[in-house]
């Protein structure tokens, strides 16, 4: 009778730290889907800022066409990325065109002092910073996430129950420095 009892307590505390490991480990997924979230909000109000500060642009210079179709080109593909990977690569094209959008500008000192452009740029430059922010605070949750997969014993549990691991969210080449908007 005593051994059932303490086979029935040692089943009763596997079964409690089951829960808790499995319990862990949903917070943990949430928190980072979540992260995901708060960079697909701010990349949309940077997808939303662009065509102003284009139609802005190309109202001072209308005749640099082939600027303005890259920009628009990589906002779309971007736009449309699916992957965490697929997004980085995209974002680092649209940061490249940015920049190119920001060379044609300083080329027109009327357009540098204009109101709506330098609110554009302000805006963008605080996008972009939270962008950043976003990114660090969604890679901070994926590394949480990703060491409680794997760490023994929780990663008995996280294959059993098909945790799987998250791919950390990675600044192509061009977009590890942020924007030059300087006027």
């Amino acid at each position: 009778m005593e051994i059932l009892g303490i086979v029935l307590i040692v089943v009763a505390i596997l079964i409690v730290w089951l829960i808790a490991v499995y319990n862990d480990l949903i917070k943990s997924r949430n928190r980072v889907d979540e992260a995901w979230s708060d960079i697909d909000v701010q990349l949309k109000r940077r997808y939303d800022l662009i065509p102003n500060l284009v139609e802005t642009v190309k109202g001072y210079a209308g005749h640099e066409n082939q600027v303005f179709t890259k920009v628009t080109e990589a906002r779309s593909q971007a736009m449309q990325a699916k992957s965490i990977d697929e997004k980085g690569k995209a974002e680092g094209m649209l940061s490249q065109t940015l920049k190119s959008l920001f060379a044609v500008a300083e080329s027109y000192p009327e357009l540098k002092a204009s109101t709506n452009f330098l609110q554009l740029q302000d805006e963008l430059s605080d996008t972009e910073n939270k962008i950043q922010a976003s990114r660090r605070f969604y890679n901070g949750n994926v590394r949480d996430f990703n060491t409680k997969i794997q760490v023994f014993p929780n990663t008995l549990v996280a294959s059993l129950l098909g945790f799987k691991k998250y791919d950390f969210f990675q600044a192509e080449e061009g977009e590890k420095a942020a924007p030059q908007v300087k006027f």
